[in-house]
């Protein structure tokens, strides 16, 4: 077994929370000390994600009464860190006193980073928004992993359609200033093009421009309504921060996109607010316990499996707390319903994502063999894709798809690779160190050291030359999650079904460092048997029946009416490119069924 344990609290650790089976009988019997009646909702949702953001947004613009249970923070404009005391207290585990929004899991073959606070994992992602290719909709249970899509393109199309309009989602405006003069974005086109492969500019949703204006950085943004910070937010100012969370509000993540317009509409938003349990209710709906984290006792220690606990009641549940979340909780739960679908916890996989390095690349145009400017801190984290086929394309290709995108990263990032390399570089000037010496020692004055202190940085080589790759597509979905001790278990290997895959990837991405004039180099993990994901899914798929699938095509759970499932864990594999926009619109096509009041399965 692949085992081991989440770093992380609420849905981890045991010292700090236990399935609902082991609370105890207190939280399933009478209690004479807790009210009778408890709040109500037409729909609970839990998480904030892409999934149960979208949720709560249909549900409330339908007049459905919502309450939406976010376990981590708000972060309005201004309020992500960047200073290393900062970063080190944003990451999430209560219990150590950390309220933060990075949330790291570890397991044998592979790690997830997730995030935790409103809005999800659309606070760290990096924009990219890219429909499902048409033909990677698998409809074959006898595929590697079992793959079988019960939607198809054709049924997403006009939920993308919707999301994508909500996101206001824009292109990389690379034909104009200061913009074109982008280094990554040029350098991974012109080396795609001498391969033959196919770049593109994707939709991010980023806002460069107002409706109607030329793109500039930092300019205010027009809302229609003010967001549900009250805060002023500015056009990308290009400074590659996307992922550690953006003080200028530029990315159009949930809190100012559906999570604004959801409280504006009624929903009552909670913050904070981690569910532990939840069960069916006499008479029909469900009853869901959480746990409030006080901000006070931030940066505190917090015997969190003592909070008090909190009920409230719901028509409709729609679980979104993200692949290992949802999974984990209907896992730790599935005893309070007579049992759950087999299928729970199968088709686990990681997107295929790689991460892997193009190193002092050089500009070799006209014939030049110079350090290349890439400077990945300039512009968003990610502005462009290159895309690879697909066997299921049809064309002749062999093998599973999959995308590279060019990466950035703060700037801050630059500097820690220049201490790195300053040794180096200290040793390649060292002529000019011993001149400055004997200047100082015969004490012949020479005022202007610039350029002598100047050349003490060298030829920045390693920072202004790196280019992160960013990989994921079509890998094999023969993941398995489950619970031990307690505790949440991934049983993955990307050598166990998806070798061929990641040998494919990594292929292409040496192909790209080549053209780049760089040095390919793997990410460190690779060389232990472990990949990170960012885009987990798989746990709660959709399926045609009970027998392989958690839910149907509209998210319902099988067997239990007004029971659903909506985030990235539906997904019964890989989606290939970034599955944000998709786990969006499988959401807003989900509401759909709870509004139209659909029979269920």
């Amino acid at each position: 077994m692949a085992r081991r344990y989440p770093v992380a609290d609420g849905w981890a650790r045991r010292a700090s929370w236990q399935p609902w089976e082991q609370i105890g009988a207190a939280s399933r019997a009478p209690d004479k000390k807790r009210p009778v009646e408890r709040e109500h909702f037409n729909s609970v949702v839990v998480g904030s994600g892409f999934g149960g953001s979208v949720s709560a947004y249909r549900l409330a613009e339908a007049g459905r009464s919502v309450c939406l249970l976010e376990r981590g923070k708000p972060f309005p404009p201004g309020s992500f860190p960047r200073s290393p005391h900062g970063l080190s207290k944003n990451f999430w585990d209560p219990s150590e006193g950390l309220h933060g929004m990075f949330n790291v899991w570890s397991f044998r073959g592979i790690d997830a980073l997730v995030s935790s606070g409103l809005g999800g994992g659309s606070l760290i992602y990096a924009n990219v928004m890219i429909r499902k290719d048409e033909r990677w909709f698998v409809q074959d249970g006898g595929a590697p992993g079992g793959e079988h899509w019960p939607v198809t393109r054709a049924d997403l199309d006009a939920h993308y359609d919707r999301v994508e309009r909500m996101l206001d989602v824009q292109k990389y405006p690379l034909h104009r200033e200061p913009y074109s003069e982008t280094r990554k974005t040029l350098a991974l086109k012109e080396a795609a093009e001498r391969r033959g492969y196919h770049w593109f500019l994707p939709n991010l949703a980023v806002t460069f421009a107002n409706d109607g204006e030329e793109p500039a950085p930092g300019e205010p943004i027009k809302e229609e309504h003010p967001n549900l910070h009250g805060r002023t937010r500015y056009t990308c100012r290009l400074v590659g921060e996307c992922d550690v969370g953006c003080n200028y509000g530029s990315k159009n993540t949930l809190d100012y996109t559906y999570l604004s317009h959801a409280q504006r509409l009624g929903a009552d938003v909670r913050t904070r607010c981690e569910v532990r349990a939840f069960r069916p209710r006499e008479g029909g709906g469900f009853e869901i316990d959480y746990v409030h984290h006080d901000e006070r006792a931030e940066g505190h220690k917090t015997e969190t499996r003592r909070l008090p606990v909190q009920t409230v009641t719901a028509d409709h549940l729609i679980v979104s707390a993200g692949t290992l979340g949802s999974t984990y909780l209907l896992l730790a739960n599935r005893r309070a319903f007579g049992g759950l679908p087999d299928a729970l916890g199968t088709r686990f996989c990681g997107n295929g994502d790689l991460l892997t390095f193009a190193v002092n690349c050089r500009d070799r145009r006209e014939g030049r063999d110079d350090p290349d400017a890439i400077e990945p801190g300039f512009g968003p984290v990610i502005t462009s894709a290159v895309r690879f086929g697909d066997e299921l394309d049809g064309d002749g290709t062999r093998g599973r798809g999959f995308y590279v995108e060019d990466a950035g990263y703060p700037d801050f990032v630059n500097w820690i690779l220049q201490m790195a390399d300053e040794p180096r570089a200290f040793w390649a000037y060292r002529k000019v160190a011993g001149r400055l010496v004997r200047k100082w020692l015969q004490r012949k004055p020479d005022p202007d050291l610039s350029a002598e202190v100047a050349a003490f940085f060298g030829d920045t080589a390693l920072a202004m030359g790196l280019l992160p790759l960013l990989g994921m597509g079509r890998d094999v979905p023969d993941g398995k999650m489950g619970l031990v001790d307690g505790l949440l278990d991934v049983d993955w290997s990307k050598t166990r079904g998806s070798s061929a895959y990641f040998d494919r990837v990594r292929s292409a991405m040496r192909s790209l460092a080549d053209e780049l004039g760089g040095e390919f180099r793997d990410n460190p993990l690779w060389w232990f048997s472990k990949v990170i994901t960012v885009h987990a899914l798989g746990g709660c798929p959709m399926g045609r029946g009970p027998q392989d699938g958690v839910v149907d095509e509209w998210g319902r759970v099988f067997g239990v009416p007004g029971l659903h499932v909506a985030d990235g864990s539906v997904m019964p594999g890989p989606v290939g490119p970034n599955p944000s926009l998709t786990i969006a619109a499988v959401a807003d096509r989900f509401s759909d069924a709870i509004i139209e009041g659909r029979p269920g399965p």
